[in-house]
């Protein structure tokens, strides 16, 4: 069998779409015969990645993987029209390339976010009919419509009439969350088509690490009580409770150090020098195999989200990272989220965005060592036993292997 995969991240990039679909083709690509089509790596800062350059076509084989990259227009992870029409060109890339080359398949994935990223998928599936199947990460327009990025209503009809296509096309859509499985199946998708895999962790993956070649991240991370934040810097993620927490928390021995980049990371900059703050530093994105070694270094890990409806049904995979690398998690999202550290009794919750029930919970910790530290083994044992993505990857292989 043959499968095509199309996503708009992939290795080196470090964010969750492109850990996830790498992690599934590296295992995938054992049985069957695996392409991914995607971008040349320039995600969060719109800069091309060292050793590559932005040309029409390159192919690489990455651990047993076909990597087609098409060119790529670059713009960094904020402004919502040159984001949009960056998402659009590798749609057009995407399906002329496979129209044009010829390249053979049984079946063509699609990974959301980003939407386009699907239709491609649709597109294709219709031009070379073949079976889709469209792995759906993220609930679009309707999550760039929380944040405040999108709010034409035309336009906004007009997306979620494109969406809504997407759905009913697909021979079977895979779902990262039961909530997003709901959501369709409450707007008249039918249920029997969507089936829910997680996102999970690679166990051996955080087992071993490579030391931080950041000297100053590295200093930073020598003293104090540790409160971590890795990954997008965005307007979904509110990180400015971070900051109202540690102002909160200045004259004590608590440190935030966020490991990051995105549209709202000039802001919070901003905010942190506004407020004079010595307790709260903002890092660049780190290799992904030297990220272990600063979660390792955390007293705890926290993972934060918009007060919204919309996000009571994500799963940020960087839960799982937190509780494998045994770190009690701080977690302000609410919902299916929140949910599993309850069932894992790995962590403590907060409202999102309220900085001060934040520093609280913070403070139990710091007060009682004991209990950070049971939950800790808690999340690590838990996220062995129900989130291990060599299972979950296999999952979804019969899946595939059912739709084709």
């Amino acid at each position: 069998m043959k499968i095509l995969f199309l996503t708009h991240y992939f290795p080196p990039e470090v964010n969750a779409p492109a850990n996830r679909t790498y992690e599934h083709c590296k295992i995938w690509a054992k049985d069957v015969d695996v392409t991914v089509i995607t971008n040349f790596p320039n995600h969060p800062d719109g800069k091309i990645f060292k050793g590559y350059k932005n040309k029409l076509l390159q192919k690489e084989k990455i651990d047993g993987i076909n990597v087609i990259r098409l060119w790529t227009f670059i713009t960094p992870n904020e402004g919502f029209l040159l984001r949009t029409l960056n998402y659009i060109i590798y749609m057009l890339a995407a399906v002329f390339y496979t129209t044009i080359s010829k390249i053979k398949f049984d079946v063509v994935i699609a990974t959301t976010p980003q939407f386009f990223c699907g239709l491609a998928g649709k597109y294709i599936s219709i031009l070379r009919r073949k079976p889709f199947i469209l792995e759906l990460r993220d609930i679009w327009p309707e999550s760039i419509i929380t944040v405040g990025a999108l709010t034409n209503k035309k336009i906004i009809r007009f997306l979620e009439k494109l969406e809504i296509g997407l759905y009913n096309h697909a021979s079977k859509i895979i779902s990262v969350t039961k909530s997003f499985k709901a959501n369709l199946v409450n707007r008249g998708i039918n249920a029997k088509k969507i089936d829910v895999i997680y996102n999970g962790v690679t166990l051996d993956l955080f087992q071993d690490s490579k030391e931080l070649a950041d000297e100053e991240l590295n200093s930073y991370l020598k003293s104090g009580f540790l409160v971590g934040y890795i990954g997008t810097i965005g307007m979904a993620h509110s990180l400015i409770t971070l900051v109202e927490a540690a102002e909160e928390l200045r004259e004590t021995d608590v440190k935030f150090v966020v490991v990051g980049s995105g549209a709202d990371r000039g802001n919070i900059e901003k905010e942190i020098i506004a407020k004079k703050l010595n307790n709260i530093k903002i890092f660049p994105l780190q290799p992904k195999d030297e990220i272990p070694s600063i979660i390792n270094k955390l007293d705890a890990f926290c993972v934060h989200l918009k007060k919204a409806p919309l996000f009571k049904t994500v799963i940020p995979s960087k839960i799982f990272e937190g509780m494998i690398m045994k770190k009690p998690i701080l977690m302000g999202v609410e919902g299916e989220s929140m949910r599993i550290i309850e069932n894992a009794k790995c962590g403590l919750s907060f409202e999102p965005e309220n900085a001060h029930e934040l520093v609280e919970a913070i403070n139990k910790y710091r007060k009682a060592p004991e209990m950070q530290s049971q939950h800790a083994i808690n999340g690590f044992n838990y996220v062995r036993e129900h989130f291990d993505r060599k299972k979950l990857a296999n999952d979804m292989l019969l899946i595939i292997l059912q739709v084709t």
